[in-house]
């Protein structure tokens, strides 16, 4: 690690700096090709793998990772100094920025007098006076951000995206009055999506699974359940326990090919009896 004495500002200054001699004139040709289309795969696969680390428990790999994710924003800013000036920014003025916006959603903590601070004993009422303080926040906002829903990027992944828009749509109680009549819901759209698959109309089918998924969403927001970490915890377990069935048919020599489903579902079983949750 660094000594106390190299702060950690100074140690962001010379990650800014480093970037800066990169994307000079003179600097690395690959660097200096990227634009903010070409880096944006990168931005999620940097995120992906931040997650992977915090999934793993590898604190040792997320703080390499969380490197490699910081770099993609000091990137991003890097080229804005080459936009047009009315659009230009360093990074300075993002980190100004995300300060000025923490403090002015945290009025519970940095009140500018101590008359003036919120009382917010429980996380679910911070979250709630910070909701209304962006709601208050959009209201500035220029002309052309109209709506709701708006301000929720369209390109988000859409599981990530499912879940932004129908918290904001809850939260002007536009939603179910609890799971049960989400899981009625589920049933009804799992009802037409058995009428679409019957239909055979590729567009249809789609359409319903859509419906489905979305309608999942909203059950884990009810269960308190964040639908992306639930898919990841699937996934990991998805991968172990095919990985057990891929070990024992290799201590009996044998492949994946030729096997039949049979076989590999009394070896599921197994995994599933045998293998930690």
């Amino acid at each position: 690690m660094e000594s106390d004495s190299n702060s950690a500002g100074q140690r962001f200054q010379r990650l800014v700096d480093i970037m800066a001699r990169l994307r000079a004139p003179d600097g690395c040709p690959w660097d200096r090709e990227q634009t903010f289309e070409s880096i944006k795969k990168y931005t999620l696969e940097e995120t992906y793998e931040v997650l992977d680390a915090v999934d793993r428990k590898d604190f040792a790999d997320l703080r390499e990772e969380l490197g490699d994710f910081i770099l993609q924003a000091v990137f991003y800013a890097e080229m804005a100094k080459d936009l047009p000036e009315d659009q230009r920014f360093e990074i300075g003025d993002s980190l100004d920025f995300i300060n000025e916006k923490l403090i002015r959603r945290h009025p519970h903590i940095f009140a500018r007098v101590e008359s003036e601070k919120e009382t917010a004993t429980t996380g679910e009422a911070v979250l709630k006076r910070w909701n209304e303080i962006k709601a208050e926040e959009r209201k500035n906002k220029p002309a052309e951000r109209k709506g709701l829903l708006s301000p929720v990027p369209r390109a988000l992944p859409s599981l990530a995206e499912a879940q932004q828009i129908t918290s904001r749509a809850a939260g002007v109680g536009f939603d179910w009055t609890g799971p049960e009549q989400v899981l009625d819901k589920l049933r009804e759209e799992l009802a037409e999506f058995d009428v679409a698959r019957a239909g055979g109309d590729k567009s249809e089918i789609e359409d319903e699974l859509g419906d489905l998924l979305f309608v999942i969403v909203n059950l884990a927001r009810f269960v308190k359940v964040d639908p992306e970490q639930a898919l990841r915890r699937t996934n990991t377990k998805f991968r172990a326990r095919f990985g057990y069935i891929e070990d024992k048919l290799t201590e009996q020599g044998r492949e994946l090919k030729g096997t039949s489903i049979d076989e590999m579902e009394a070896l599921w079983q197994e995994a599933k009896q045998t293998l930690p949750k």
